[in-house]
C-alpha cells in the first residue's frame, strides 16, 4: 500500500506499482465509442500510462493536456489515459480541448485496473477512483518507470517519464 495526501490528507491505495522490470498486467479498459482496449491491442508501442482520479479537475485535465502535447512529437509511443471517468466524460473533454494525440480509457466497468496495477484509493474521499500514477512501458509491455505522485493535488514528472522513454 503506498501512504499518499490528497488536499494534504493521508490516503492510501490498495498496493503498489507494479515493478520495474516487471511485465505490466494486462488490461480491458472502454474506449470512449464504448469498444474495449486491452494491453496486447498496442503490442510492440512504447506506452505511457498516464493514470489520474478524474478529467473534471484542473491537475488531471492539465496532465492530458501536458501528454497530449508532448505525444505528437514522440514515434512508436503511444499515451493512455486511464481514469473511471465515463466514456462520454472522457470524450466531451477531448473534442472540448482539441485532444487528439492520447487515447483515453476509462476503467468504470470493473475497477480490474485500478486494482490490479495496485493504484486504487483504498480511503479518503476519492476511495476507490485511481491515485495519479505514471506507468511507462518499453516495446515489449515490461515496465521501465513508474511514478506514484506524493500528493494527489501535484502533476506528474512529465520529465523523467518521457526519459524513460528515451532510454528504453
Amino acid at each position: 500500500m503506498a501512504s499518499i495526501t490528497l488536499g494534504g490528507s493521508p490516503a492510501n491505495t490498495i498496493g503498489e506499482l507494479p515493478a520495474l522490470n516487471a511485465a505490466a498486467p494486462d488490461f480491458t479498459l472502454t474506449k470512449s465509442d464504448l469498444s474495449s482496449a486491452s494491453l496486447s491491442d498496442y503490442a510492440g508501442n512504447k506506452l505511457v500510462l498516464n493514470i489520474f482520479p478524474s478529467v473534471d479537475t484542473g491537475t488531471c485535465a492539465q496532465s492530458v493536456r501536458q501528454f497530449n502535447q508532448e505525444a505528437a512529437e514522440l514515434e512508436g509511443t503511444k499515451v493512455l489515459c486511464i481514469s473511471k471517468d465515463l466514456p462520454f466524460a472522457q470524450k466531451r473533454f477531448c473534442g472540448a480541448e482539441g485532444i487528439e494525440n492520447v487515447d483515453m480509457l476509462s476503467d468504470y466497468k470493473s475497477g480490474d485496473f485500478g486494482r490490479d496495477y495496485g493504484l486504487a484509493f483504498a480511503d479518503s474521499a476519492f476511495e476507490s477512483l485511481h491515485s495519479r500514477c505514471v506507468v511507462v512501458l518499453d516495446g515489449t509491455g515490461k515496465v521501465i518507470y513508474t511514478e506514484q505522485v506524493q500528493e494527489t493535488g501535484d502533476e506528474p514528472n512529465y520529465k523523467a517519464a518521457l526519459e524513460a522513454l528515451m532510454d528504453a
